[in-house]
């Protein structure tokens, strides 16, 4: 699965700290994605209870990938979080961890693949063969006051 990312470059099944991920959302464009409210809390929250929780990591160990999903294992995945660190961008990393996940979930004959893209990454889903859909339903009325992680 990582024929096409760069030598030295592992992804993994891998939980991580709160921590370690805010400190990686600075280093990528997710890091404005999370309302402020609770912020350490929720994340804290995140990345103990996603069903999926890989990482791509390079030769020093430093983070420079993550990919969080729920799924059923049987039908569906959720992308809640696909970021890869700006000085590793268009590597294969994204595409990687993707493909793991959709792999691990039960694969491209089996699960549907679901998220919301940040308007600047639907280029890259496209290529990956993912398409807008207009029959997604929504409740939303959470506490949302836009920050950025710094």
């Amino acid at each position: 699965m990582d024929d096409f990312l760069t030598p030295g470059m592992t992804i993994r099944e891998e939980r991580i700290t709160p921590e370690e991920y805010v400190d990686f959302l600075k280093r990528t464009d997710l890091g404005s994605q999370y309302p402020k409210e609770r912020f350490e809390e929720r994340i804290a929250r995140l990345v103990k209870t996603v069903s999926i929780s890989l990482t791509a990591r390079n030769e020093q160990g430093l983070l420079v990938g993550v990919l969080f999903g729920l799924t059923d294992y049987a039908y569906w995945l959720y992308i809640t979080d696909l970021g890869v660190d700006r000085e590793y961008i268009r590597q294969g990393i994204g595409k990687c961890l993707l493909k793991t996940a959709h792999r691990l979930a039960g694969g491209e004959k089996d699960i549907a693949v679901y998220l919301i893209a940040n308007e600047n990454a639907v280029p890259f889903y496209e290529k990956y063969g993912m398409k807008r859909a207009d029959d997604v339903m929504q409740y939303n009325h959470i506490e949302w006051t836009a920050f950025t992680v710094m």
